[in-house]
């Protein structure tokens, strides 16, 4: 039996006079958090998984809690990587955000990538207060496309699931099984794309961010208002850097020019 990594972050944040600041913080195992030194008024958390993946039987938490009127961006070093796992054996990532009255986050990872012969079960749970905003972006990536790799036996599991004030606001489940690269090509999967991103975007602004972000997105991309507050865009492209190139400019709008540095390094 080969080891398994287990990590946890359990972070809080509050306002201060100065701005948002920690408040709590406990890591544990292959998961920390670092801090780089803030350049607004929002804090900012990256999250290093020093295990260098995911594979067979680990098993990563995060769990964060935004105060009333703070503000946090939570982002990763680098992209996140599942690994072939072995028979019988999946790896587990869960994500826990809970944000307070006048609150906001920002859940920022790079992409995921998937390797021939991974297993990986993932699921996002965002709690808002009603007046709590949030941006939510999961980059995925099925094998990098540049080193000639392919994903033809795999699984992945994905969940997110947002409520506000107890109330389910939406939830989105994607599930792969066996062949993922037959799958994408199906033409009402993915045709052809080798990598997406959702991006969930809750704010009183949500209306009006509709048509700038629309004229942004490339051919293989949607954005809709499909709710209250309440925005959902989705892109499909032919890989990773593809992603990026039509991503980053939208998370900077959303940002309002605050993407965090790891993702432009």
């Amino acid at each position: 039996m080969q080891p398994r990594a287990q990590g946890a972050v359990g972070l809080s944040v509050k306002q201060t006079p100065r701005g948002s600041a920690l408040q709590r913080l406990r890591q544990s195992g292959s998961f920390r958090c670092l801090f780089p030194r803030p350049k607004t008024t929002t804090l900012e958390a990256v999250l290093i998984n020093t295990a260098g993946g995911i594979t067979g039987g680990d098993d990563m938490r995060i769990n964060a809690a935004v105060g009333a009127n703070a503000a946090l961006t939570l982002t990763s070093q680098t992209a996140e990587r599942a690994y072939r796992a072995q028979p019988g054996e999946a790896g587990r990532l869960q994500t826990k955000l809970n944000v307070a009255a006048g609150g906001h986050v920002n859940w920022l990872p790079q992409e995921t990538i998937l390797f021939q012969g991974c297993a990986l079960s993932r699921r996002l749970d965002v709690d808002l207060t009603p007046d709590a905003t949030a941006l939510l972006v999961e980059p995925l990536v099925f094998g990098r496309l540049a080193m000639g790799e392919t994903v033809t036996q795999g699984r992945f599991h994905d969940r997110i699931v947002l409520r506000r004030n107890g109330a389910e606001l939406y939830r989105d489940a994607m599930r792969f099984d066996g062949d993922m690269q037959a799958q994408l090509d199906r033409p009402h999967v993915a045709a052809g794309a080798r990598a997406l991103v959702s991006v969930i975007y809750v704010a009183p602004d949500a209306d009006g961010q509709l048509a700038p972000l629309r004229a942004m997105l490339p051919a293989q991309a949607g954005a809709s208002v499909i709710g209250e507050d309440l925005l959902l865009l989705r892109i499909l492209a032919a890989d990773a850097h593809e992603l990026r190139r039509s991503l980053i400019p939208i998370l900077n709008r959303l940002t309002q020019g605050t993407l965090p540095r790891c993702w432009m390094i």
